[in-house]
Protein backbone atom coordinates (compact mmCIF):
# COMPACT_ATOMS: atom_id res chain seq x y z
CA UNK A 1 0.00 0.00 0.00
CA UNK A 2 1.12 3.57 -1.29
CA UNK A 3 0.43 6.09 1.64
CA UNK A 4 0.83 10.28 1.21
CA UNK A 5 1.63 11.64 4.60
CA UNK A 6 1.06 15.37 4.92
CA UNK A 7 1.96 17.72 7.75
CA UNK A 8 -0.77 20.66 7.09
CA UNK A 9 0.54 24.34 6.58
CA UNK A 10 0.35 27.05 4.30
CA UNK A 11 4.17 28.02 4.01
CA UNK A 12 5.07 24.96 4.47
CA UNK A 13 3.50 21.38 3.85
CA UNK A 14 5.54 18.29 4.65
CA UNK A 15 4.81 15.05 2.49
CA UNK A 16 6.08 11.65 2.65
CA UNK A 17 5.37 9.14 0.57
CA UNK A 18 5.72 5.49 2.16
CA UNK A 19 5.17 2.17 0.69
CA UNK A 20 4.62 -0.66 3.27
CA UNK A 21 4.40 -4.18 2.33
CA UNK A 22 3.72 -6.41 5.10
CA UNK A 23 5.37 -4.89 8.46
CA UNK A 24 8.01 -3.03 6.43
CA UNK A 25 8.46 0.00 5.06
CA UNK A 26 9.98 2.07 2.04
CA UNK A 27 10.14 5.64 1.54
CA UNK A 28 9.23 6.87 -1.78
CA UNK A 29 9.58 10.50 -1.68
CA UNK A 30 9.65 13.30 0.86
CA UNK A 31 9.81 17.05 0.37
CA UNK A 32 7.57 20.53 1.19
CA UNK A 33 5.34 22.54 -0.93
CA UNK A 34 6.30 26.14 0.05
CA UNK A 35 4.63 29.51 -0.70
CA UNK A 36 5.96 32.82 0.42
CA UNK A 37 5.41 34.64 2.98
CA UNK A 38 3.97 38.05 1.37
CA UNK A 39 2.31 36.50 -1.66
CA UNK A 40 -1.93 36.80 -0.99
CA UNK A 41 -3.47 33.92 0.82
CA UNK A 42 -5.67 33.39 -2.60
CA UNK A 43 -1.98 32.30 -4.26
CA UNK A 44 -0.42 30.88 -1.81
CA UNK A 45 -3.74 28.28 -1.56
CA UNK A 46 -3.41 27.67 -5.40
CA UNK A 47 0.25 26.96 -4.81
CA UNK A 48 -0.57 24.24 -2.02
CA UNK A 49 -3.60 22.58 -3.82
CA UNK A 50 -1.73 22.18 -7.87
CA UNK A 51 2.03 21.02 -5.06
CA UNK A 52 -0.58 18.09 -3.69
CA UNK A 53 -2.75 17.69 -7.04
CA UNK A 54 1.07 17.02 -8.92
CA UNK A 55 2.16 15.13 -5.72
CA UNK A 56 -0.93 12.62 -5.63
CA UNK A 57 -0.67 12.24 -9.74
CA UNK A 58 3.07 11.89 -9.64
CA UNK A 59 3.29 8.91 -7.11
CA UNK A 60 -0.68 7.77 -6.81
CA UNK A 61 -0.77 6.69 -3.04
CA UNK A 62 -3.41 4.43 -2.09
CA UNK A 63 -4.53 6.57 0.79
CA UNK A 64 -3.87 10.32 2.37
CA UNK A 65 -3.23 10.68 5.58
CA UNK A 66 -3.19 13.99 7.32
CA UNK A 67 -2.24 15.85 10.54
CA UNK A 68 -5.94 17.25 12.85
CA UNK A 69 -5.38 20.80 13.16
CA UNK A 70 -4.77 22.25 16.76
CA UNK A 71 -5.71 25.67 17.35
CA UNK A 72 -2.82 28.30 18.50
CA UNK A 73 -3.20 31.50 19.92
CA UNK A 74 -2.34 33.18 16.40
CA UNK A 75 -6.08 32.85 15.05
CA UNK A 76 -5.13 34.54 11.47
CA UNK A 77 -2.25 31.38 11.31
CA UNK A 78 -4.53 28.76 12.39
CA UNK A 79 -7.29 30.30 9.90
CA UNK A 80 -4.86 30.45 6.93
CA UNK A 81 -3.59 27.05 7.95
CA UNK A 82 -7.32 25.75 7.78
CA UNK A 83 -7.78 26.92 4.48
CA UNK A 84 -4.82 25.22 3.20
CA UNK A 85 -6.02 22.10 4.59
CA UNK A 86 -9.13 22.50 2.82
CA UNK A 87 -6.83 22.87 -0.48
CA UNK A 88 -5.02 19.96 0.71
CA UNK A 89 -8.29 17.70 1.26
CA UNK A 90 -9.94 18.82 -1.88
CA UNK A 91 -6.89 17.59 -4.10
CA UNK A 92 -7.32 14.21 -2.53
CA UNK A 93 -11.29 14.00 -3.02
CA UNK A 94 -10.70 15.01 -6.42
CA UNK A 95 -8.34 12.09 -6.98
CA UNK A 96 -10.49 9.73 -5.27
CA UNK A 97 -7.52 9.38 -2.44
CA UNK A 98 -9.50 7.92 0.77
CA UNK A 99 -8.56 11.01 3.80
CA UNK A 100 -7.87 9.51 6.86
CA UNK A 101 -6.93 11.80 9.94
CA UNK A 102 -4.76 11.84 13.15
CA UNK A 103 -3.97 13.83 16.11
CA UNK A 104 -0.40 14.48 17.24
CA UNK A 105 -1.37 12.44 20.21
CA UNK A 106 -1.96 9.47 17.83
CA UNK A 107 0.83 10.12 15.66
CA UNK A 108 2.98 9.79 18.87
CA UNK A 109 1.30 6.85 20.22
CA UNK A 110 1.48 4.82 17.21
CA UNK A 111 5.54 5.58 16.84
CA UNK A 112 6.33 5.06 20.43
CA UNK A 113 3.76 3.91 21.98
CA UNK A 114 3.92 7.25 24.24
CA UNK A 115 1.84 10.16 23.33
CA UNK A 116 4.27 12.78 24.61
CA UNK A 117 6.84 11.54 23.12
CA UNK A 118 9.29 14.64 21.89
CA UNK A 119 9.38 16.11 18.30
CA UNK A 120 13.02 14.54 18.64
CA UNK A 121 12.36 11.21 19.45
CA UNK A 122 9.67 11.10 16.51
CA UNK A 123 12.53 12.22 14.22
CA UNK A 124 14.80 9.24 15.56
CA UNK A 125 12.11 6.95 15.28
CA UNK A 126 11.54 7.95 11.28
CA UNK A 127 15.49 7.96 10.88
CA UNK A 128 15.39 4.20 12.22
CA UNK A 129 11.71 2.80 10.82
CA UNK A 130 12.52 4.43 7.26
CA UNK A 131 16.49 3.69 7.19
CA UNK A 132 17.67 7.25 6.44
CA UNK A 133 20.61 8.21 6.78
CA UNK A 134 19.69 11.57 8.51
CA UNK A 135 16.36 12.71 10.21
CA UNK A 136 14.63 14.48 6.78
CA UNK A 137 14.39 18.52 7.20
CA UNK A 138 12.63 20.68 7.59
CA UNK A 139 10.36 19.35 10.66
CA UNK A 140 7.77 19.70 8.55
CA UNK A 141 8.44 17.02 6.43
CA UNK A 142 9.47 14.29 9.03
CA UNK A 143 6.17 15.08 10.57
CA UNK A 144 4.81 13.91 7.10
CA UNK A 145 6.66 10.74 7.05
CA UNK A 146 5.31 10.01 10.68
CA UNK A 147 2.01 10.47 9.76
CA UNK A 148 2.22 8.27 6.77
CA UNK A 149 4.13 5.65 9.24
CA UNK A 150 1.07 6.41 11.36
CA UNK A 151 -1.28 5.67 9.00
CA UNK A 152 0.24 2.53 8.14
CA UNK A 153 0.52 0.98 11.78
CA UNK A 154 -3.26 2.44 12.35
CA UNK A 155 -4.75 1.07 9.08
CA UNK A 156 -6.87 -1.94 10.52
CA UNK A 157 -8.34 0.44 12.89
CA UNK A 158 -9.31 3.03 10.72
CA UNK A 159 -12.55 3.41 8.81
CA UNK A 160 -13.44 4.90 5.52
CA UNK A 161 -13.79 8.58 5.93
CA UNK A 162 -17.23 10.39 4.22
CA UNK A 163 -16.82 13.97 2.70
CA UNK A 164 -19.34 16.14 1.01
CA UNK A 165 -21.50 13.00 0.33
CA UNK A 166 -19.12 11.33 -1.56
CA UNK A 167 -18.08 7.48 -0.01
CA UNK A 168 -14.01 8.02 -0.51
Amino acid sequence: MRILGIDPGIAIVGYGVVDKEGNRYKTVAYDAVTTRAHTPLEERLLLVYKGIDEIIKMYKPDAMSIEELFFNNNAKTAVAVGQARGVILLAAVQNSIPIYEYTPLQVKQALTGYGRASKSQIQQMMKSILGLESVPKPDDVADALAIAVCHGNSMRFNSIKNFGGIML
